[in-house]
């Protein structure tokens, strides 16, 4: 082995303890890119896989009622390739063993057989035969949450009429990965079931003979996909279509194109914040580590090694730090992802998931580590090695000592001469100094990110189920009701309040940008669902105008007094142009808000209501329930606590966690960051300390000039961390809003206290391991120093 591999290896034992603080830097990094790229990949090949094996459509479109004879005109459309017409009908279900309501949806599928797009994937049993009416089948998740197998039963209320049902077989489909109510946030598989029944048994229940009210199609290669659009909508109005939609607007493809839209994300932030930390943390500390060992490098290039020999030994050191980084962000990566395999298979239900780390991201991540160890270490070991071997030799020129301005303060008498001697050796060495306090800020911002990402979740939760949705109940009516249902509600057991809702679908327009949602129409001044300011305060709504999420206006390009052009797709499906008159803050989802009675009347219709919210007395919710069951214009019972549970269950099994899991590595780097220094400030003034302990000074003395500098730079480094923290969170809370939710950027003192608890935490486990060396420092082997 030659000499400089032995001398590689030996640095490398001394070093240990600092090049396990750099190499979890570097693990941090990796870890995050080997978690986001894997999570993503097999998110998109799976989903791609079961898309194009079981034909999900590209275009859907809903009507009220349509020919099925017009189905052979809408395939002579220039673009339609593929085109199928069902039914759909929202139900209701009652599970044995299982009081609470159960919704779900209703799909036709052809006699017997598959259908052509969006065809399933059973998992057991078969589809429904031919002539037996009560059969179907039923989504796998839903299946799982009763324990259904096939040859059990259910009983469904299909348009109002008590209909028994037995399963024939259990299945996924490419529609509904994400199986969520068409108001839920997350799945709820206990109260939410898709099933699948045959075309000519579903029409007959549902008054749909001869009839479609749904209809799928697929694309061209190379059809414009407007146009397409365009001409099925005109088609379709008569007929009362509420407007073609693309996968975009498929709520199952829609979750998870936003999940994938933050797989990416984190995949970009996360890895680039730790590798700069990593990159930077290894340049100051290669940088003071090479200063230390100038005497050893010019001997060796007295010997005759070359300066290439000396900078690639450097660079190895450098690089070995780095690959056990890697190698450890590897094995933490791959292990979390097959953690997070399970948590996504609950949630999106796909027949298989493979995750395995694709080769190009460990070549990524490798190159990506290296590149940051040859970043932060180039400058250090090119200064070190273009040093002349007499210069290098010679011991460094002392350096001046000067009173500080504290010095010459009034609190000159409280600084003693321990206090002294720390600022002096601080203030000597600015640049220095203040690397390490960019260090440790660094940590320290982190850690605020950490620490927000969990607190943050709690007060979007809160501002969502607190203070905007106040209701127990939400009822959906299968078709437009008059108000004197709000009257017959209010007279139900335990019901406390009641507050009517009108939802249509509508499509806003500004210039080139159009999104499409649901013009919701509330009370004039909400109590159930009220509409909130910045500070949590109900409002009212303006008489005139729109009140859209300030998410949604920035979609639009629109403010407070802008017009926006709407068009309704129900009814009369008038185009409008209405102002804006308020932007709220609204963490989940998107809105667009008005009075209802004005809804009413650019729907020229009567006061007709879509739905209505309960509050209710606990104590008799389940009697409530059960008269609710009985109602047949009720379409779908929503409870607000199961709901509010289900997206509390899912935060905290995926964001929750894993933020948690980035505090506990913003702490490792924090501790890391100031362990280094430390280490590295105590091998730099080993002989000043001794000097110190034989003129006199007791090692508790010693130990108070060692631990106030520890002390200090972490003191000076928590505000610069708190406001570099900010911006990572800025940076993070853009990256991650989508439709879904966005996380509010709003800071508590908790939030810094945390912060700041992490910085002096990690220096005071530090400093008991700088005691530690203190007090087994060898005076008399320190002072043998060459002269």
């Amino acid at each position: 082995m030659r000499a400089l591999h032995r001398k590689l290896l030996r640095d490398l034992g001394r070093l240990k303890g600092q090049a396990l603080a750099i190499a979890v830097v570097v693990a941090g990094g990796v870890m995050t890119l080997i978690l986001s790229v894997t999570m993503l990949g097999a998110l998109t090949h799976a989903q791609q896989r079961f898309y194009a094996s079981h034909h999900f459509a590209e275009v859907f479109v809903d009507v009220k009622r349509a020919p099925l004879g017009l189905v052979e005109r809408l395939q002579n459309i220039p673009g339609v390739n593929l085109i199928e017409a069902r039914v759909g009908a929202p139900v209701r279900l009652a599970v044995a063993d299982f009081d609470d309501p159960v919704r779900g949806q209703m799909v036709s599928i052809p006699d017997g057989r598959q259908p052509t797009l969006n065809r399933l994937h059973l998992v057991a049993g078969h589809l429904p035969t031919v002539g037996r009416e009560e059969q179907v089948v039923v989504s796998d998740a839903f299946a799982e949450a009763h324990g259904l197998t096939p040859g059990d039963s259910v009983e469904a209320i299909i348009n109002g009429r008590r209909t028994p049902l037995t399963l024939s077989g259990i299945a996924l489909s490419p529609e509904f990965l994400y199986q969520a109510g068409p108001t839920d946030l997350v799945p709820d598989y206990r109260r939410y079931a898709i099933l699948w029944m045959n075309q000519q048994a579903l029409a007959d229940a549902y008054g749909m003979n001869g009839a479609f009210n749904q209809l799928s199609l697929t694309l061209q290669s190379g059809a414009d996909r407007d146009s397409v659009i365009d001409a099925l909508d005109l088609a379709l109005s008569r007929y009362g279509g509420t407007g073609a939609r693309t996968r975009h607007d498929q709520q199952s493809h829609r979750f998870l194109e936003e999940e994938l839209k933050g797989q990416r994300a984190q995949a970009r932030i996360l890895p680039t914040i730790f590798l700069l930390v990593s990159a930077f943390l290894l340049n100051v500390v290669m940088t003071r580590i090479i200063r230390t060992q100038r005497e050893q490098i010019a001997i060796l290039k007295a010997f005759g090694y070359r300066d290439s020999e000396l900078a690639r030994h450097y660079a190895g050191l450098a690089l070995l730090i780095v690959l056990l980084g890697w190698a450890l962000g590897v094995g933490l990566g791959a292990w979390t992802a097959r953690w997070m395999a399970d948590l996504y298979a609950e949630y999106f239900r796909f027949p298989e998931m493979r995750f395995p780390i694709p080769h190009w991201a460990l070549a990524l991540s490798l190159l990506l580590a290296g590149l940051s160890a040859l970043t932060g270490s180039w400058r250090a070991v090119w200064q070190a090695v273009s040093a002349p071997p007499a210069e290098a030799m010679r011991p460094p020129a002392p350096q001046r000592f000067h009173r500080t301005w504290l010095e010459r303060s009034p609190l000159r008498h409280a600084l003693g001469n321990s206090g002294r001697i720390v600022l002096r050796h601080l203030a000597r060495q600015p640049a220095k100094m203040a690397l390490s306090v960019t260090g440790i800020a660094l940590s320290a911002g982190l850690l605020i990110m950490g620490a927000w990402q969990i607190e943050a979740l709690d007060r979007m939760l809160d501002r969502q189920y607190r203070d905007i949705m106040r209701m127990d109940i939400e009822l959906t009516f299968g078709d437009p009701a008059p108000t004197r249902a709000v009257g017959e509600l209010r007279h139900l057991p335990g019901v406390l309040a009641v507050e009517p809702w009108r939802r249509v679908p509508a499509t806003l327009i500004n210039g080139h940008r159009r999104y499409r949602t649901g013009l919701l129409g509330l009370e004039a001044v909400p109590r159930l669902r009220q509409i909130v300011d910045e500070a949590g305060n109900p409002q009212p709504l303006p008489p005139e105008g729109l009140v859209l999420t300030r998410y949604l206006g920035q979609r639009l390009g629109v403010g407070v007094g802008d017009s926006v052009e709407v068009a309704i797709m129900e009814g009369h499906r008038r185009r409008l142009s209405l102002p804006v008159a308020a932007l709220v803050e609204e963490p989940i989802g998107v809105g667009a808000y008005l009075r209802r009675d004005r809804l009413n009347h650019l729907m020229r219709e009567g006061p007709a209501i879509s739905g209505a919210w309960l509050l209710v007395d606990d104590n008799r919710r389940d009697d409530l329930i059960d008269e609710l069951h009985d109602l047949p214009v009720v379409a779908g019972i929503g409870l607000m606590d199961e709901a509010e549970n289900g997206v509390r269950r899912y935060l905290d099994e995926t964001l929750l966690v894993f933020a948690i899991v980035f505090v506990i590595l913003a702490g490792s780097i924090a501790f890391g960051v100031i362990y280094n220094n430390a280490r590295i400030t105590f091998a730099e003034r080993a002989r000043e300390l001794a000097t110190l302990l034989i003129l006199g000074y007791t090692r508790a003395e010693v130990s108070r000039i060692l631990l106030g500098e520890i002390a200090l730079l972490g003191g000076l480094a928590i505000i610069p961390g708190w406001a570099i923290g900010i911006g990572f969170c800025t940076l993070l809370s853009e990256a991650f809003s989508n439709d879904l939710f966005r996380i509010p950027l709003a800071f508590s003192p908790r939030i810094f206290g945390l912060s700041a608890a992490g910085v002096v935490s990690a220096s005071a486990l530090v400093g008991l391991l700088m005691l530690r060396r203190l007090w087994r420092l060898d005076q008399v082997a320190v002072l043998k120093a060459p002269e």
